[in-house]
Protein backbone atom coordinates (compact mmCIF):
# COMPACT_ATOMS: atom_id res chain seq x y z
CA UNK A 1 0.00 0.00 0.00
CA UNK A 2 1.72 3.17 -1.34
CA UNK A 3 0.56 6.60 -0.47
CA UNK A 4 1.24 8.59 -3.50
CA UNK A 5 1.10 12.27 -3.52
CA UNK A 6 1.58 14.80 -6.36
CA UNK A 7 2.53 18.76 -6.23
CA UNK A 8 2.73 20.02 -9.55
CA UNK A 9 3.35 23.56 -11.30
CA UNK A 10 0.18 24.87 -13.41
CA UNK A 11 0.40 22.57 -16.57
CA UNK A 12 2.97 20.77 -15.75
CA UNK A 13 0.28 17.65 -16.76
CA UNK A 14 -0.15 16.62 -12.46
CA UNK A 15 -3.58 15.49 -13.51
CA UNK A 16 -3.34 13.55 -16.36
CA UNK A 17 -0.34 11.59 -15.32
CA UNK A 18 -2.15 10.95 -11.42
CA UNK A 19 -4.89 9.35 -13.79
CA UNK A 20 -2.75 7.18 -15.49
CA UNK A 21 -0.54 6.03 -12.88
CA UNK A 22 -3.75 5.47 -10.90
CA UNK A 23 -4.91 3.45 -13.85
CA UNK A 24 -1.77 1.57 -13.98
CA UNK A 25 -1.44 0.44 -10.40
CA UNK A 26 -5.17 0.31 -9.90
CA UNK A 27 -5.10 2.38 -6.89
CA UNK A 28 -8.09 5.51 -6.23
CA UNK A 29 -6.78 9.03 -7.52
CA UNK A 30 -8.27 11.29 -5.47
CA UNK A 31 -9.12 14.81 -7.30
CA UNK A 32 -9.37 18.22 -6.32
CA UNK A 33 -13.04 18.29 -6.39
CA UNK A 34 -13.65 15.20 -4.26
CA UNK A 35 -11.08 16.72 -1.81
CA UNK A 36 -13.25 19.73 -1.72
CA UNK A 37 -16.54 17.77 -2.03
CA UNK A 38 -15.36 15.81 1.34
CA UNK A 39 -14.49 19.18 3.04
CA UNK A 40 -17.67 20.81 2.75
CA UNK A 41 -19.34 17.12 3.59
CA UNK A 42 -17.11 17.37 7.53
CA UNK A 43 -18.66 20.80 7.87
CA UNK A 44 -16.97 23.33 6.29
CA UNK A 45 -19.23 26.40 4.18
CA UNK A 46 -18.78 26.21 0.76
CA UNK A 47 -18.87 29.72 0.16
CA UNK A 48 -15.97 30.12 1.79
CA UNK A 49 -13.73 27.67 0.07
CA UNK A 50 -12.13 30.07 -2.34
CA UNK A 51 -10.78 31.81 0.42
CA UNK A 52 -8.43 29.52 1.36
CA UNK A 53 -8.26 26.52 -0.91
CA UNK A 54 -4.92 26.07 -2.11
CA UNK A 55 -4.20 29.99 -2.25
CA UNK A 56 -3.09 32.54 0.12
CA UNK A 57 -5.55 33.96 2.45
CA UNK A 58 -6.21 37.32 2.74
CA UNK A 59 -4.62 39.69 5.76
CA UNK A 60 -8.09 39.47 7.54
CA UNK A 61 -8.81 35.92 6.39
CA UNK A 62 -5.07 34.32 7.62
CA UNK A 63 -5.94 35.90 10.75
CA UNK A 64 -9.70 34.36 11.36
CA UNK A 65 -11.05 31.08 12.79
CA UNK A 66 -11.94 30.24 9.45
CA UNK A 67 -8.41 29.21 8.68
CA UNK A 68 -8.55 27.06 11.24
CA UNK A 69 -11.31 25.48 11.00
CA UNK A 70 -10.37 25.07 6.90
CA UNK A 71 -7.03 23.20 7.52
CA UNK A 72 -8.61 20.88 10.25
CA UNK A 73 -11.04 20.25 7.63
CA UNK A 74 -8.74 19.48 5.11
CA UNK A 75 -6.01 17.35 6.62
CA UNK A 76 -8.95 15.01 8.08
CA UNK A 77 -10.24 14.63 4.33
CA UNK A 78 -6.42 14.04 3.50
CA UNK A 79 -5.79 11.50 5.96
CA UNK A 80 -9.22 9.74 5.50
CA UNK A 81 -8.85 9.32 1.99
CA UNK A 82 -4.58 8.15 2.74
CA UNK A 83 -5.87 5.04 5.37
CA UNK A 84 -8.46 3.38 2.86
CA UNK A 85 -4.75 2.91 1.00
CA UNK A 86 -3.41 2.91 -2.42
CA UNK A 87 -4.31 6.20 -3.83
CA UNK A 88 -3.38 9.18 -4.92
CA UNK A 89 -3.64 12.61 -3.57
CA UNK A 90 -3.30 16.03 -5.73
CA UNK A 91 -2.10 18.83 -4.27
CA UNK A 92 -4.18 20.80 -0.85
CA UNK A 93 -0.41 19.97 0.99
CA UNK A 94 -0.95 16.33 1.21
CA UNK A 95 2.65 15.94 0.98
CA UNK A 96 2.84 17.74 4.08
CA UNK A 97 0.11 16.62 6.13
CA UNK A 98 1.52 12.93 4.98
CA UNK A 99 5.03 13.75 5.42
CA UNK A 100 6.05 11.38 8.11
CA UNK A 101 4.65 7.90 6.60
CA UNK A 102 7.07 5.50 6.02
CA UNK A 103 5.01 4.62 3.01
CA UNK A 104 4.73 7.73 1.15
CA UNK A 105 5.72 8.82 -2.40
CA UNK A 106 5.81 12.32 -2.67
CA UNK A 107 6.51 13.43 -6.22
CA UNK A 108 6.71 16.75 -7.89
CA UNK A 109 6.03 17.67 -11.60
CA UNK A 110 7.55 20.71 -13.72
CA UNK A 111 8.11 21.98 -16.62
CA UNK A 112 9.68 24.83 -18.43
CA UNK A 113 7.59 27.68 -18.95
CA UNK A 114 7.42 28.13 -22.07
CA UNK A 115 6.39 24.65 -22.64
CA UNK A 116 3.73 25.19 -19.99
CA UNK A 117 2.82 28.53 -21.69
CA UNK A 118 2.18 26.99 -25.09
CA UNK A 119 0.43 24.07 -23.58
CA UNK A 120 -2.21 27.02 -21.63
CA UNK A 121 -2.54 28.50 -24.89
CA UNK A 122 -3.62 25.58 -26.83
CA UNK A 123 -6.21 24.44 -24.23
CA UNK A 124 -7.78 27.57 -23.52
CA UNK A 125 -7.15 29.58 -26.40
CA UNK A 126 -5.12 32.00 -24.81
CA UNK A 127 -2.59 34.34 -26.19
CA UNK A 128 0.73 34.20 -24.52
CA UNK A 129 -0.07 37.19 -22.21
CA UNK A 130 -2.80 34.96 -20.89
CA UNK A 131 -1.44 32.01 -20.19
CA UNK A 132 1.79 33.89 -18.72
CA UNK A 133 -0.57 35.97 -16.28
CA UNK A 134 -1.90 32.32 -15.15
CA UNK A 135 1.32 30.62 -14.47
CA UNK A 136 2.16 33.76 -12.46
CA UNK A 137 -0.86 34.01 -10.64
CA UNK A 138 -0.60 30.02 -10.15
CA UNK A 139 2.27 30.25 -8.82
CA UNK A 140 2.03 32.90 -6.23
CA UNK A 141 -1.10 31.17 -4.63
CA UNK A 142 0.23 28.01 -4.52
CA UNK A 143 3.46 29.11 -2.67
CA UNK A 144 1.53 31.79 -0.40
CA UNK A 145 -0.78 28.46 0.48
CA UNK A 146 1.83 26.18 1.18
CA UNK A 147 3.53 29.00 3.29
CA UNK A 148 0.97 30.04 5.15
CA UNK A 149 -0.91 26.60 6.42
CA UNK A 150 2.25 24.91 6.63
CA UNK A 151 5.16 27.28 6.93
CA UNK A 152 7.05 24.93 3.78
CA UNK A 153 8.47 25.94 0.47
CA UNK A 154 6.39 23.98 -2.11
CA UNK A 155 9.28 24.62 -4.40
CA UNK A 156 12.12 22.63 -2.09
CA UNK A 157 13.19 19.51 -3.39
CA UNK A 158 13.76 18.37 0.01
CA UNK A 159 10.20 17.27 0.48
CA UNK A 160 10.26 15.10 -3.01
CA UNK A 161 11.08 11.60 -3.03
CA UNK A 162 11.07 12.27 -7.40
CA UNK A 163 10.78 15.52 -9.22
CA UNK A 164 9.85 14.85 -12.68
CA UNK A 165 10.08 17.52 -15.74
CA UNK A 166 7.20 16.77 -17.50
CA UNK A 167 8.69 18.42 -20.54
CA UNK A 168 10.92 15.73 -21.37
CA UNK A 169 9.25 12.97 -20.05
CA UNK A 170 5.38 11.98 -21.43
CA UNK A 171 2.26 11.05 -19.32
CA UNK A 172 2.71 7.62 -19.87
CA UNK A 173 6.66 7.54 -19.11
CA UNK A 174 5.70 9.61 -16.20
CA UNK A 175 3.17 6.90 -14.87
CA UNK A 176 5.67 4.15 -15.48
CA UNK A 177 8.40 6.02 -13.10
CA UNK A 178 5.32 5.94 -10.53
CA UNK A 179 4.58 2.36 -10.98
CA UNK A 180 8.12 1.38 -10.53
CA UNK A 181 8.59 3.31 -7.28
CA UNK A 182 5.42 1.87 -5.77
CA UNK A 183 6.18 -1.47 -6.80
CA UNK A 184 9.83 -1.24 -5.60
CA UNK A 185 10.52 1.25 -2.72
CA UNK A 186 7.23 0.51 -0.54
CA UNK A 187 7.72 -3.03 1.35
CA UNK A 188 5.86 -4.99 3.48
CA UNK A 189 6.89 -3.32 6.37
CA UNK A 190 6.58 0.24 5.21
CA UNK A 191 3.12 -0.65 4.68
CA UNK A 192 2.36 -2.37 7.82
CA UNK A 193 4.08 0.96 9.63
CA UNK A 194 1.76 3.52 7.84
CA UNK A 195 -1.19 1.61 8.15
CA UNK A 196 -0.87 1.97 11.87
CA UNK A 197 0.24 5.87 11.91
CA UNK A 198 -2.54 6.98 9.65
CA UNK A 199 -4.87 4.81 11.93
CA UNK A 200 -3.41 6.96 14.77
CA UNK A 201 -3.36 10.38 12.58
CA UNK A 202 -6.97 9.81 11.78
CA UNK A 203 -7.90 9.24 15.38
CA UNK A 204 -6.02 12.37 16.73
CA UNK A 205 -7.75 14.52 13.95
CA UNK A 206 -11.41 13.17 14.57
CA UNK A 207 -10.45 14.24 18.22
CA UNK A 208 -9.37 17.41 17.65
CA UNK A 209 -12.41 18.15 15.21
CA UNK A 210 -15.02 16.57 17.53
CA UNK A 211 -13.61 18.97 20.33
CA UNK A 212 -13.27 21.92 18.46
CA UNK A 213 -16.99 21.70 16.31
CA UNK A 214 -19.08 19.29 18.34
CA UNK A 215 -18.23 20.27 21.64
CA UNK A 216 -17.24 24.19 20.44
CA UNK A 217 -14.20 24.26 22.95
CA UNK A 218 -12.48 27.85 21.83
CA UNK A 219 -8.55 26.60 21.61
CA UNK A 220 -6.32 28.44 18.43
CA UNK A 221 -4.24 25.43 16.62
CA UNK A 222 -5.41 22.92 18.33
CA UNK A 223 -3.38 19.46 17.56
CA UNK A 224 -3.31 16.30 19.09
CA UNK A 225 -0.42 13.34 19.22
CA UNK A 226 -1.42 10.60 19.73
CA UNK A 227 0.80 7.25 21.04
CA UNK A 228 -0.79 3.85 20.32
CA UNK A 229 2.10 2.05 22.38
CA UNK A 230 2.18 4.29 25.65
CA UNK A 231 -1.54 5.32 25.26
CA UNK A 232 -0.60 8.54 25.62
CA UNK A 233 -2.53 11.86 23.75
CA UNK A 234 -1.06 15.10 23.55
CA UNK A 235 -2.95 18.05 23.36
CA UNK A 236 -1.16 21.38 21.90
CA UNK A 237 -2.52 24.86 21.02
CA UNK A 238 -3.19 28.02 22.44
CA UNK A 239 -6.16 28.97 25.01
CA UNK A 240 -7.16 32.29 26.92
CA UNK A 241 -8.03 30.46 30.06
CA UNK A 242 -6.75 27.54 32.01
CA UNK A 243 -10.91 26.40 32.55
CA UNK A 244 -10.67 25.72 28.75
CA UNK A 245 -7.80 23.68 28.86
CA UNK A 246 -9.22 21.65 31.76
CA UNK A 247 -12.46 20.98 29.47
CA UNK A 248 -10.53 20.10 26.50
CA UNK A 249 -8.53 17.66 28.45
CA UNK A 250 -12.13 16.18 30.34
CA UNK A 251 -13.79 16.36 27.43
CA UNK A 252 -11.21 14.34 25.55
CA UNK A 253 -10.95 11.54 28.21
CA UNK A 254 -14.44 10.92 27.49
CA UNK A 255 -14.16 10.24 23.63
CA UNK A 256 -11.17 8.48 24.04
CA UNK A 257 -11.45 6.62 27.53
CA UNK A 258 -8.47 4.14 26.54
CA UNK A 259 -6.07 6.68 26.11
CA UNK A 260 -4.29 9.14 28.92
CA UNK A 261 -4.71 12.81 27.86
CA UNK A 262 -1.76 15.21 28.75
CA UNK A 263 -1.86 19.14 27.94
CA UNK A 264 0.78 21.07 26.17
CA UNK A 265 -1.96 24.18 25.81
CA UNK A 266 -0.41 27.15 25.78
CA UNK A 267 -2.94 29.88 28.32
CA UNK A 268 -2.54 33.11 26.78
CA UNK A 269 -4.85 35.50 28.30
CA UNK A 270 -6.58 37.87 25.55
CA UNK A 271 -5.43 36.13 23.08
CA UNK A 272 -8.19 36.48 20.09
CA UNK A 273 -9.07 36.04 16.78
CA UNK A 274 -11.16 37.08 14.27
CA UNK A 275 -14.60 35.31 13.53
Amino acid sequence: MAIITITRQVAALGDEIAKAAAEKLGYSFYTRKQIEDRIVELGFPAEKLAKYDERKPGFFASLSKGRDEYLNYLQYAVIEAAQKGNCILIGRGAFVILENLPNLIPLRFIAKEEIRIERLMKEFNWNEKQAKQRIDESAANRSGFHKSFFNVDDRDPEHFMLTINTGIFSVEDAANQIETLAKNVITAEKEDLGKKRLTNMLKAQELVNRLLFEYKININFLHASLDDESKIVTLQGVADSQAIVDRAVTVACKIIPDYTIKSAISVVQDFKTYQ
